[in-house]
């Protein structure tokens, strides 16, 4: 399952204090990029390699660690990406 994939890179690539990962794929049926088998996935991840760093560079880290997913299983992703002093869900 792609969701697992994305749970195991991003783990193994950051090592997050939270992480959750919620399949979107089953609302965008018959869309343009259901099609090609990319799915649709937003990911809410805590880590520490956050700290400090831009929306964008915060995005960039997660679209190299998921390398080629984002070429072919991963349609359209979602990101939220926090440091552990911005966890406003207090799970730390």
């Amino acid at each position: 399952m792609t969701s697992e994939l994305i749970k195991q890179a991003l783990t193994a690539a950051f090592k997050p204090a939270l992480i959750e990962i919620i399949d979107n794929s089953a609302a965008h049926a018959g869309h343009a990029g259901s099609q090609s088998g990319g799915g649709h996935f937003h990911v809410t991840i805590v880590a520490q390699a956050f700290e400090g760093k831009s929306l964008v560079q915060r995005h960039q880290l997660v679209y190299k660690a998921l390398g080629d997913m984002m070429k072919q299983q991963i349609h359209a992703l979602g990101i939220n990406a926090l440091s552990p002093s911005e966890d406003t869900k207090g799970s730390l």
